[in-house]
């Protein structure tokens, strides 16, 4: 599937007055558990391997789930791990132990936290400072019990160095609907508090890991009934 391209917004971090020591070594873990409950879990594995799906032809675009992010030179101590976040113009989309900004040459565009009772103050404040100062256009996050957050998404997009609320609707079926432009799709919450994303172009749904492995089971299932009603007409039986 041929997927739009998005821009590369996010500020590339300023080239700092002091050189970069290279005897410092940027560990890969931080010691904290990727989630604290299914709930983050699944919200947060079902977008980040959705995301990577649909960019997996782009080579420019990488997506990471609770990757550490060091955004400041010659200091471990300033380090994120995001739930989810996306870049658009990275240099490649290997496999990396970690984003190292300065290295990269720019922060991403896109990142989404899950609340977990251990971390939803921290997405609404230290966090949410922290992607403003490093220059993240656009900021998301989801509760994903709707003990936290009300309503339970919200985006926000950085203009001016502060974040300000991306619209958010109410669908007739109650999902809630709000767009991101760096994606070029809708993120929504749909009843019973379920994550996922929408392409508007397409008129369509993002499959999820899960979907996606039932549509494929699907389709050999059909090959396979196929196959068998071709060699019944060859043999005449």
């Amino acid at each position: 599937m041929t997927t739009p391209k998005a821009p590369s917004s996010a500020r590339v971090p300023p080239i700092p007055d002091e050189e970069e020591d290279l005897s410092i070594v940027y560990p890969s873990g931080d010691g904290e558990p990727m989630a604290d409950n299914d709930w983050q879990w699944i919200a947060m594995a079902d977008t980040a391997l959705t995301l990577r799906n649909r960019y997996a032809g782009r080579t420019d675009v990488y997506v990471a789930s609770d990757m550490l992010l060091y955004y400041r030179m010659n200091d471990v101590s300033a380090r994120v791990a995001p739930d989810v976040y996306v870049a658009f113009g990275a240099n490649g989309n290997h496999r990396r132990d970690s984003w190292l900004t300065w290295r990269e040459g720019k922060v991403p565009d896109f990142v989404l936290e899950v609340a977990s009772p251990r971390t939803w103050e921290r997405d609404a404040g230290d966090k949410r400072d922290i992607y403003a100062a490093m220059g993240v256009t656009e900021y998301w996050r989801f509760d994903p019990r709707g003990e936290f957050f009300v309503p339970e998404l919200i985006g926000e997009r950085l203009d001016n160095r502060e974040y300000h609320p991306i619209p958010l609707h109410t669908d007739a079926d109650g999902t809630l609907r709000s767009h991101s432009a760096l994606l070029g799709l809708d993120v929504c919450v749909r009843p019973g508090l379920e994550l996922r994303l929408y392409d508007p172009a397409a008129g369509q749904w993002l499959l999820t890991p899960a979907e996606s492995e039932a549509a494929r089971l699907d389709l050999e299932e059909e090959n396979r009934r196929l196959r068998e009603q071709l060699r019944s007409l060859q043999t005449g039986q």
